[in-house]
């Protein structure tokens, strides 16, 4: 059976701040792109945290961001292929965010067909890229939800020192509704630990998400660990692949970029089966 090529777009999403979304989004895309797929990053969080993290460090001089393409959309200009993309050094291609982000998140409230803006955004990439990722806002706002609207699968990344039943039903909960209203072929990929420290408790850990979770949705194998070199490349305008190939850290995302590898196959499959 020949397959298609057609991204898939996975939104890295947890509501809460500090779980490792723009860390995972950076790294596994880079990881990806190792393994030659083709990627493009995007920037769905007005902080500019990710366009920040991969060396652009004045986001709000940007000519076009995120922002320019989403309000395209909204008032219904075409948006050239390629528009507004960069290029990163180690192989990935980024759609980048700042501040205007926030605002054009708030006169989305009355667009129509307001939680699809993104996905207009993305629909002419779809076919250029193997994976299109999007590092999403720690919120469950209209952005969350274009990003949602917008994705085949989802990644929660879920900090191993905080395991908030509470945050993950209401993540869980907003899902779902997307799913139900407004796209039915949203999926959940699983849900992974980051910040994980190298203690006698992290096997309990993983033990205990896979008990209070792993019945209602997957939990990935990958635990990424806490490290000083993860917290480093934040400024350091490189992936962890580049700034520590043989540590812990990379050798995590490279087994979340394997899972990932199977998740995007099993989805290809799917599109296909659809399409026959």
């Amino acid at each position: 059976m020949k397959i298609s090529k057609k991204a898939t777009t996975i939104a890295i999403v947890n509501q809460k701040g500090g779980t490792g979304k723009t860390t995972t989004c950076e790294n596994l895309g880079i990881g990806l792109a190792m393994e030659g797929k083709k990627v493009l990053l995007v920037d769905a969080d007005p902080q500019g945290s990710l366009t920040i993290s991969m060396g652009w460090q004045q986001p709000d001089e940007l000519p076009t961001t995120l922002s320019t393409l989403m309000a395209k959309a909204m008032n219904d200009q075409s948006i050239p292929p390629g528009e507004g993309i960069l290029h990163h050094a180690e192989g990935v291609d980024l759609i980048p965010a700042n501040i205007e982000l926030a605002g054009l998140e708030v006169s989305l409230v009355n667009t129509i067909n307001r939680e699809k803006m993104l996905k207009q955004v993305l629909d002419g990439a779809k076919r250029e890229y193997d994976f299109i990722l999007l590092d999403c806002t720690p919120s469950l706002g209209m952005l969350t939800v274009n990003a949602l609207a917008a994705a085949d699968t989802t990644l929660i990344p879920v900090q191993a020192q905080y395991l908030s039943a509470k945050g993950l039903e209401q993540l869980l909960q907003t899902i779902n509704k997307v799913h139900r209203q407004i796209n039915p072929k949203l999926k959940i990929g699983g849900v992974f630990l980051t910040m994980a420290n190298d203690t006698n408790f992290r096997k309990d850990i993983v033990a205990g998400v896979k008990e209070n979770f792993g019945k209602h949705l997957p939990v990935l194998d990958a635990v990424i660990p806490a490290t000083v070199r993860l917290a480093e490349i934040s400024t350091a305008d490189k992936s962890i692949f580049r700034h520590e190939p043989r540590g812990r850290a990379a050798a995590a995302y490279g087994a979340l970029v394997k899972e990932v590898e199977r998740i995007g196959e099993k989805q290809r499959i799917r599109d296909a089966d659809i399409t026959r």
